[in-house]
């Protein structure tokens, strides 16, 4: 097969960012099922990982010595593999729940996807000279701390709607607006910001992001769709979009970037001469950014994507 022939958001060389492609892309289960995964995510996509096509990336001395880029590094790794734990396991629910054998089946894929991308990041963290045992500490210090602050009461959030009410609809709904849409851009920050001091580091979460494309582009159609049999439901999704949204504002997800991307700010001006004039997005060098402006780009792109999200799935009234 050749590249031409590939999904975009499956081809390694001209995918969109997670951003674009959020936006853009129109995607739906029937298009997205068990044989396209199999033959484009499994059998070409991942393919590409081991086949030598992607070449080989380290993380650069920067985050292998101790210091604030690879504590940031750790911080956000253990953080975003307890995240796509959770997503796996939440999944499950959809997947039982499913109407169809489409809607199971891409699902199914997605509960996949999300157990990969958990043990990508942790399996990362190996490369930055962790033993297992100091990386399951890490895990479990997050999981102590920050996830329990932020990813519990998601968690919590969204099972009382899929597990507690059996809304496969509205559990939908709040894993493509709320989890997906909100943690998308901010990998799509993160991508783009390690890129320079670890490669590899990229790679994993360029992997997620391509993903995520998909998750957010099916998961809008199914509610779409869903909305366009039965409007008179408008109502009840929208009330939960705002109780989801009032649930994140009173989460501190601020206060762990901003602990965050000090750490990654230290470790930038110890290192600038490494990052040289990349830039993080165009005409922008990341040596000149700094925290706020970093924590705005990704609170914008959050904001952008979820109201392009709300629009297409016909809840634009939910849009701040």
């Amino acid at each position: 097969m050749t590249a031409t022939a590939l999904p975009i958001e499956t081809d390694w060389d001209n995918a969109p960012s997670v951003l674009d492609g959020a936006r853009t892309l129109r995607l739906s289960p029937q298009e997205r099922n068990l044989p396209y995964w199999l033959r484009h995510v499994a059998g070409t996509m991942l393919g590409r990982l081991s086949d030598d096509a992607v070449p080989e990336a380290a993380p650069t001395e920067a985050v292998r010595t101790p210091g604030p880029l690879r504590e940031a590094l750790i911080d956000e790794f253990t953080f975003r593999h307890l995240a796509e734990e959770k997503a796996a396991r939440a999944l499950s629910l959809l997947v039982f729940h499913a109407p169809g054998t489409d809607d199971l089946e891409f699902f199914a894929t997605q509960l996949i996807d999300e157990a990969r991308h958990a043990r990508a990041f942790k399996e990362h963290l190996l490369r930055l000279d962790l033993t297992p045992a100091e990386i399951d500490a890490a895990i479990a210090r997050t999981a102590a701390t920050t996830a329990a602050a932020v990813l519990d009461p998601l968690e919590d959030f969204g099972l009382s709607v899929l597990r507690d009410e059996d809304d496969y609809y509205g559990g939908v709904l709040v894993l493509t607006v709320l989890v997906e849409g909100v943690l998308a851009p901010a990998a799509e920050l993160s991508e783009r910001k390690w890129s320079p001091l670890d490669p590899a580091a990229a790679l994993v979460e360029r992997g997620a992001n391509m993903d995520e494309i998909r998750h957010l582009a099916v998961g809008s159609s199914v509610v779409r769709r869903y909305l366009t049999q039965h409007p008179e439901q408008r109502p009840r999704l929208l009330k939960l979009i705002t109780e989801g949204r009032r649930l994140w504002e009173e989460l501190p997800m601020r206060q762990v970037l901003i602990r965050r991307e000090s750490l990654f700010q230290e470790g930038l001006a110890q290192h600038a001469g490494l990052v040289g004039d990349y830039e993080i997005w165009s005409g922008r060098r990341l040596v000149d950014t700094g925290i706020e402006e970093r924590m705005e780009a990704a609170e914008r792109w959050s904001r952008e994507t979820q109201d392009s999200r709300l629009a297409y799935m016909l809840l634009s009234d939910g849009a701040r």
